[in-house]
């Protein structure tokens, strides 16, 4: 093939500017993919991939809603264990109280000093249920008896959220004057003592009922906020694999364009140099 010489087009110079502009943009795109990290930060990288991560990030943001409901619940339950199981062992000494001061054979003085650490416990018990409580929910009060429905899932159900239900134990104490027990209740006579024993047999069994519902709803929500955790970060690591760059093959790649750089500067140089040589061709 024939090499024409013009001062008006460089051929070889247009070709090798395009080449060295191939390579700056190919540099670029590899710059970009090191610094963020990332082989696909936009969509105009590959809108497929792209949409597909942004769904996913989506599901993990969900995720994350689940996570904080399940965590305040927990933290509400964690809460009513405690108090319930303090509660249980409140009833326990109670319970000895009471039987004590039903035996005929104390005196009334013991029997008062009996009834005054039963009047402290009775106290006691108010406090926990009263001060159970986290976010504003009590699972020990009339105020939240009837339980809460954290999220559990990213699934729907019967058209809404799909929730974990977390019943609530009323343990506070009957007002005063009630057949239960009660704020005012007293073993101050033997037969006083009896008549509470059953009283505090019944609300027993209302605290083990409590410690066993708490206890399944802890471990429920336990093993949700385990499951959940294991959710985001298989679906984080699959938003990794759709859009995270190669980092040592861009490394390679990045090390091989910069020489074809400079070597793509340097044929440019050569090129432009090219229309200079007309003028050997008219010296004498």
């Amino acid at each position: 093939m024939k090499m024409a010489f013009s001062v008006n087009t460089n051929v070889s110079a247009m070709a090798a500017l395009q080449e060295l502009n191939r390579t700056n943009k190919g540099l670029s795109t590899t710059e970009s993919r090191i610094t963020s990290g990332k082989n696909v930060n936009s969509t105009r990288d590959d809108s497929a991939t792209f949409i597909t991560a942004q769904g996913l990030r989506g599901k993990l943001g969900d995720l994350k809603a689940v996570n904080s409901s399940l965590g305040n619940a927990k933290s509400v339950v964690d809460i009513a264990v405690s108090g319930t199981e303090q509660i249980s062992d409140l009833v326990n000494q109670m319970r000895t109280l009471a039987k004590q001061s039903a035996d005929n054979t104390i005196s009334d003085t013991q029997r008062t000093s009996l009834n005054n650490d039963f009047q402290g416990l009775l106290k006691q018990i108010t406090v926990i249920t009263n001060s159970s409580e986290f976010n504003g929910k009590n699972l020990l009060t009339t105020s939240t008896s009837s339980g809460i429905q954290p999220l559990q899932s990213l699934a729907t159900v019967s058209g809404g959220p799909d929730t974990m239900s977390i019943s609530g134990a009323d343990l506070a104490l009957a007002a005063a004057g009630s057949s239960a027990l009660a704020t005012d209740s007293s073993i101050s006579s033997a037969s006083g003592a009896t008549t509470i024993n059953g009283y505090l047999d019944a609300y027993n069994t209302k605290v083990n009922s409590a410690l066993s519902n708490l206890g399944s709803a802890a471990r429920q929500i336990d093993a949700q906020l385990s499951f959940t955790s294991k959710l985001s970060d298989t679906i984080e690591s699959g938003v990794g694999n759709l859009v995270d760059a190669d980092l040592a093959k861009e490394s390679a790649k990045l090390t091989a364009l910069q020489t074809k750089q400079q070597l793509g500067v340097q044929a440019l140089s050569i090129a432009n140099q090219a229309p200079q040589m007309i003028n050997q061709l008219f010296k004498g």
